[in-house]
């Protein structure tokens, strides 16, 4: 084998990677949207399992000769999937703060003027 070639059997496992994270992304979007979290977090995980053996994988082969054009722009779309996949997740996150916010709110009293609460206190008028 020529030392810029790639071998012959390395599109084949790329493609093989390339489906299981693409396999795990769906996975996933189909727990978050379920709202079924066990079946997120066991797809979350998985999901990193198969990206960093992608990452692996597509670094050996662009060492050793290069990733299929193909390939390559299927990665990217993937990698554009996975970046949506987080902002939702981050957005839906947000979004759960902010109505456990409004469900339970803080101790703090929410009228106070210098960090001391207005209950209790009487204005100078009648205290003359």
């Amino acid at each position: 084998m020529r030392p810029n070639l790639v071998p012959t059997s390395a599109p084949r496992d790329l493609e093989a990677t390339l489906a299981e994270v693409e396999a795990q992304l769906s996975a996933l979007g189909n727990a978050l949207k379920l709202q079924n979290a066990p079946a997120a977090e066991e797809a979350a995980a998985a999901l990193h399992r198969a990206l960093a053996q992608a990452v692996s994988r597509f670094g050996n082969a662009e060492r050793s000769g290069g990733v299929p054009p193909a390939l390559r722009r299927r990665l990217v779309r993937t990698s554009g999937q996975v970046a949506a996949q987080r902002d939702a997740v981050a957005r839906a996150t947000t979004a759960l703060d902010r109505a456990i916010d409004v469900l339970l709110p803080s101790e703090a009293p929410a009228s106070s003027v210098y960090g001391q609460s207005s209950a209790g206190r009487t204005s100078g008028l009648a205290q003359a």
